[in-house]
This record gives C-alpha cells, sequence and structure tokens, in this order.
C-alpha cells in the first residue's frame, strides 16, 4: 500500500511562550520525582500481581458461583486499572528509564488479550499526532454503524446511535479483543497501513496472545473446575463486559463532545492550528481529584497535560495541569474542563446533535 502524506501543523507562532512552560513542567516533574517514582515503581508490580492473584483464586475456589462470578469481574477491573496506571504510561516509556524495559513491559498487554504492536502506532503514531482528525485519528476510525465527524452525511439510521449505542457498549472490548485487532492486521483499507508495514513475526504474536488469553480465562477454568463451558463463557462475557463499561466512561469524555473541534486538512494536508493549540482545541479534562482518580485511574482526568506532555507520566498531571491552566488562561488558550457528568452528557449531546460519536470500537486514551 503506497505511503500517504501526512497531515501537517503551522508553525508554533508562540514557540517561546510553549518553551517557557514546557521548563516549567521539567521544573515541577524534577521536584517531585523522588516521591513519585516509587509510586510509579509500586504500580507497576502491584497491579499485575493483584490480576494474577485474582485468578490464582478463581482457579481455588471458583466452584462457588458467586467467588466464580465475582474474580471474573474483578478481573475486569483490573485489566482496565493496568491499562490505564501501567501499559498506557510504558506504550509512552515514562515507567522505567530503560527503554527495553518498558517494551518488554508493554507485553503484558498481550497477556490480557490486546495486541501491544498495533496498539502502540494506533495510539502513539495517529492518535497522538492527529486527535480528531478524520482518516488519521485511529480512535475515531469509521464504521458503517457510526456517524463520527461533523462533516460527514449520516446515514438514516444514525439519528438512532444515541438510543442503540449505549446497547452495544458492553461489546466494546469483546470487539477490540477478538475483532478489531484483527481487522487492522488483515484489512489493509485500515488507518495504520498509511505509514507502516506489519512485520511477519507480529502476526505469528497476534495468534499465539490471543490463544493463550483464551486458554487461560476460558479453557483453564473449565478444566479445573465443575462448571460447564456456558458457565465458564458466561464470567468471561462478566469480565468484559466489566472492563468495557468501566473503561468507556473514561474513554468517552475527552475528545468526542459537542465542545471539541474536529479541524480539517486543506488540499495541502494543513491543519489550521499549531500542535500545542490544536491538542488544546481537541482535548478537555475532568473536574475533579480523589484517591481512586488518582491511584487506580491512573490521573484519567488530567488529559490535556497528557496530550501537551505525552511522555511524563501520569504521576505529575495533576500539578503539570496548573501549570496549563495558567499558560492557557495568560495567553488566552482554549483550555476546557468539565465534571465527568457533564462531560458524558457532552457526548451523549454529540450522538443526537450530529449523529457522530467516538468510535466505541475504537480505543480512545
Amino acid at each position: 500500500m503506497e505511503k500517504q502524506r501526512k497531515p501537517n501543523y503551522t508553525s508554533e507562532r508562540d514557540a517561546a511562550d510553549f518553551a517557557a512552560l514546557r521548563k516549567d513542567v521539567q521544573n515541577v516533574v524534577k521536584a517531585l520525582a523522588p516521591q513519585r517514582r516509587r509510586e510509579i515503581y509500586l504500580k507497576a508490580v502491584l497491579f499485575p500481581f493483584m490480576y494474577i492473584c485474582t485468578y490464582v483464586l478463581l482457579l481455588t475456589y471458583g466452584n462457588i458461583k458467586w467467588i466464580l462470578f465475582a474474580t471474573y469481574i474483578s478481573l475486569g477491573l483490573l485489566l482496565v486499572i493496568i491499562f490505564l496506571n501501567n501499559i498506557h504510561d510504558a506504550v509512552h516509556k515514562t515507567i522505567f528509564q530503560s527503554n527495553q524495559w518498558n517494551r518488554w513491559y508493554v507485553y503484558l498487554f498481550d497477556l490480557m488479550g490486546a495486541n501491544s504492536y498495533v496498539w502502540k502506532l494506533r495510539h502513539v503514531r495517529f492518535h497522538h499526532n492527529y486527535p480528531n482528525v478524520q482518516d488519521w485519528d485511529t480512535d475515531i476510525e469509521q464504521s458503517s454503524l457510526l456517524s463520527v465527524f461533523p462533516n460527514d452525511t449520516p446515514r438514516w439510521y444514525h439519528r438512532y446511535q444515541h438510543i442503540y449505542l449505549p446497547v452495544i457498549y458492553p461489546f466494546y472490548l469483546l470487539n477490540w479483543l477478538l475483532v478489531r485487532d484483527f481487522k487492522d492486521y488483515f484489512n489493509k483499507k485500515k488507518t495504520i497501513w498509511k505509514l507502516i508495514e506489519i512485520p511477519a513475526i507480529e502476526y505469528f504474536k497476534l495468534f499465539f496472545f490471543k490463544l493463550f488469553f483464551l486458554l487461560y480465562l476460558i479453557l483453564i477454568p473449565y478444566w479445573v473446575l465443575n462448571w460447564s463451558i456456558w458457565v465458564i463463557i458466561s464470567g468471561f462475557l462478566s469480565m468484559i463486559f466489566t472492563a468495557s463499561i468501566f473503561s468507556l466512561i473514561v474513554l468517552l469524555s475527552p475528545h468526542a463532545n459537542i465542545y471539541a473541534d474536529f479541524p480539517v486538512t486543506d488540499e495541502s494536508m494543513e491543519l489550521p492550528d499549531s500542535w500545542s493549540v490544536h491538542m488544546l482545541k481537541t482535548t478537555n479534562d475532568i473536574i475533579g481529584q480523589n484517591f481512586v482518580t488518582r491511584f487506580l485511574m491512573g490521573n484519567f482526568n488530567y488529559h490535556v497535560a497528557h496530550h501537551l506532555f505525552p511522555n511524563i507520566n501520569h504521576a505529575y498531571y495533576p500539578e503539570i495541569t496548573v501549570k496549563v491552566m495558567e499558560y492557557a488562561e495568560r495567553y488566552d488558550l482554549p483550555y476546557k474542563r468539565f465534571t465527568l457528568w457533564s462531560s458524558l452528557k457532552n457526548h451523549y449531546k454529540l450522538l443526537k446533535k450530529n449523529g457522530t460519536v467516538d468510535n466505541l470500537f475504537e480505543e480512545t486514551m
């Protein structure tokens, strides 16, 4: 497939101002690093250990039905917690100082059913470079079921998507793990093929890890426990549905809502804004901070800081966001934040207003 021209941003007219912000952020990280590094390493070990312990509990006491389903549901919650706190930062190379260690750590994502190779490309090469840009942001990749961008022409059934999409939400991760990854590998019309060719070894890894995922979560419990295969599959689906709902609460809010921009390239593939302004116009934060959002959900609510400084670990985002807010206010830039409830309502309004929605069958972080 012939590689295509990439969108280009306009030059940073206030490059010196953003450089000053970057320096302030670096000073924040330097001051907080001794304490925050301990928390980063703790999470890198603790959450996968909890996942393994929960799985052992499933195999040990799973013959009691409520424990069977409780452990599967807990595995679903832990899957998302590990993604938000560990996998997401490892793919940005911000857990360990060694890039090799970060690359090895990302294989944990394969063990949990996803394909780390293609997700890294989708997330880093496409989503972070071109958020909300049609045909380039792989997190808003079109599906015939959905009308995503405001300048699209919706089909007749898209007017009902605010009704039927909530019914599909629980299948989000099932589609990601068992359908979407394969489509990315075998459908060369998918966005990732615009810039890359997938090496042959990655096809082997795709099938190996998918089979291993199904082996340890369905077949081994079926062999070990005294339940029919249908009970085991029901437990597995409860894990996937729990993880889907939990993850969508986090992933729906940052980019696709009535207050986000969806910039369009011109004939020369030029975008209307500079890189930093583009990130501010296409991203919003969620108001609120507590132990759950900070320790368990990877500071997901500070998403603007993540897009402006993707190579800094999430542990620093609350303090970095203070600097970003000051910067936006000083230079009259469009920093946005909403409560979680308002953010989800804004997303729902987008569905109703123009038949657009962040593709719920594509990852959005």
